[in-house]
């Protein structure tokens, strides 16, 4: 599997909008003359944005998760609602890690609070616990007006980052964390992208020479200074050891490059023997050199873990040994974008500053958050179990996060058909599947894979039943699939 080693957001600049080509002039100054006069054979005048004059990144974007695959389950779904006649009755979408939208429980006391937060006349109503109006209460002073309608500093609700700072120090064993260093984002971030392999025949363990291989082949044409890690990992499910961190970061001080660490799955940890340990908790025990001058960025998010709330858009990035003048450059950087959004950094504070015991709330929310993760543990270790039983199908262990990444042997002809019609061979494998089964995953070409090898990317996320169901259909099909191009 490759990842991607470039920062998750991407940049469009050089014109309004961004979408112009860098460079180009400005539509205002150069086309507004020229168009005026200048008509169509229609008669109509020309479009001053066209694919021609748009900045080229633009096209070349590419999210496999949101790509083709589910531009046609969109499709499947609402013919489906015309009455149109197909193999199966619903779209299971098993595409992106959406806890909710796939049948999971919000947390009672997340929305009590945001509810709360949102509505305060709630305050006086009898049915919502005294911690929950209490906490409610606590972000609302914190906000201008006591509304999370107003906008917030650009760097968060200072009170918020504050419980950010206590909440990475109680995670790491008491290791200090500065509110100063620590930014409230709109989640996590969109997309990594990082250009090297891992492991598959180790459970996709990240191997320091692969790196090393990708950096200097890199440097053929572009100077790199970040190294993108994601543990637990997306698509791949592994946890990353202690030494295998110890290792990456020993490998960014050599090479000089800036750590990004996504943690989001920090919560989502299944396997027996696995342990979730944080970049800057390791890069901190290691002493110096490494805890005073290797740079680290490090993201969470309350879209995944045990509280799947993709919606509220609600994260941050804590820096470590970042130079203070390019600190202050960062800052400068997201007071253009205002503020993230208000009601997610509430729902965030809740996350990082939960009920503690004698409080009221305590049982539930513990009751609630041990159910959700020990039925992720069991769908993990369901669809390895199912898949690992399927001819031509081979998982690795689903050791975290919410995503298995088999490996699909597909015969030749399927290949050759595939080459015929200008797709990636998992790609007309998961189309063929969505259109036969209704199911809907993602091409691993999607995520980058070793030439010659085919995966595809499906979420653990849905309901037992129906994740039985979906398990079932996909490994029949993938026989069917077999025969049929044998």
């Amino acid at each position: 599997m490759k990842g991607f080693s470039l920062s998750r957001a991407a940049c469009w600049a050089g014109s309004p909008l961004g979408f112009l080509a860098p460079g180009s002039p400005s539509p205002l100054l150069s086309h507004r003359a020229k168009a005026a006069g200048r008509m169509a054979e229609n008669g109509l005048r020309e479009k001053i944005l066209t694919l021609e004059s748009m900045n080229p990144c633009v096209k070349r974007v590419e999210y496999a998760v949101r790509g083709p695959i589910v531009v046609r389950a969109l499709e499947l779904e609402k013919e489906l609602q015309q009455g149109i006649k197909k193999p199966f009755t619903e779209v299971i979408r098993a595409n992106i890690g959406d806890a909710h939208a796939m049948g999971q429980k919000p947390i009672s006391f997340l929305r009590q609070v945001v509810a709360l937060c949102l509505c305060p006349e709630l305050l006086s109503s009898p049915i919502f616990p005294d911690d929950a109006k209490k906490k409610a209460q606590r972000i609302l002073q914190a906000c201008n007006g006591n509304s999370l309608g107003a906008y917030s500093a650009s760097t968060g609700i200072d009170l918020i980052r504050q419980d950010v700072a206590r909440y990475i120090e109680r995670r790491d064993g008491g290791i200090g964390s500065d509110p100063a260093n620590v930014f409230l984002s709109t989640g996590a971030s969109d997309a990594i992208v990082v250009n090297y392999y891992l492991d598959e025949e180790h459970n996709w363990a990240l191997d320091v020479g692969e790196l090393r291989r990708a950096l200097n082949h890199a440097r053929g044409y572009c100077q790199p200074k970040v190294l993108c890690i994601i543990n637990p990992g997306n698509p791949t499910g592994q946890v990353q050891s202690r030494q295998c961190i110890e290792d990456v970061i020993r490998f960014a001080m050599e090479e000089g490059l800036f750590l990004m660490a996504d943690e989001v799955y920090q919560d989502n940890v299944y396997a027996e023997g696995s342990q979730f340990h944080s970049f800057k908790k390791v890069l901190m025990e290691m002493g110096p050199p490494y805890s005073q001058q290797q740079e680290l960025a490090s993201f969470h998010s309350a879209s995944k873990g045990f509280m799947g709330e993709c919606g509220f858009r609600g994260g941050y990035v804590e820096v470590v040994n970042m130079d203070p003048d390019v600190k202050q450059q960062l800052a400068k950087l997201v007071s253009v974008r205002l503020c993230p959004p208000v009601p997610g950094q509430a729902l965030l504070d809740v996350v990082v500053s939960p009920p503690q015991p004698g409080d009221p709330s305590y049982q539930q929310f513990q009751g609630e958050k041990q159910a959700v993760l020990k039925a992720l543990a069991e769908k993990a270790q369901l669809t390895e179990r199912i898949f690992n039983q399927a001819p031509g199908i081979r998982c690795n262990p689903v050791q975290g996060a919410m995503y298995s990444f088999p490996r699909i042997s597909l015969p030749a002809r399927a290949l050759e058909r595939a080459q015929e019609l200008g797709q990636a061979p998992d790609m007309f494998f998961c189309m063929r599947l969505l259109e036969e089964t209704g199911i809907c995953v993602v091409p691993g070409s999607g995520f980058g894979q070793k030439e010659g090898t085919y995966h595809f990317r499906m979420t653990i996320l849905p309901p037992l039943d129906k994740l039985l169901t979906l398990l079932e259909k996909l490994t029949q099909f993938h026989a069917k699939f077999t025969q049929e191009f044998s």
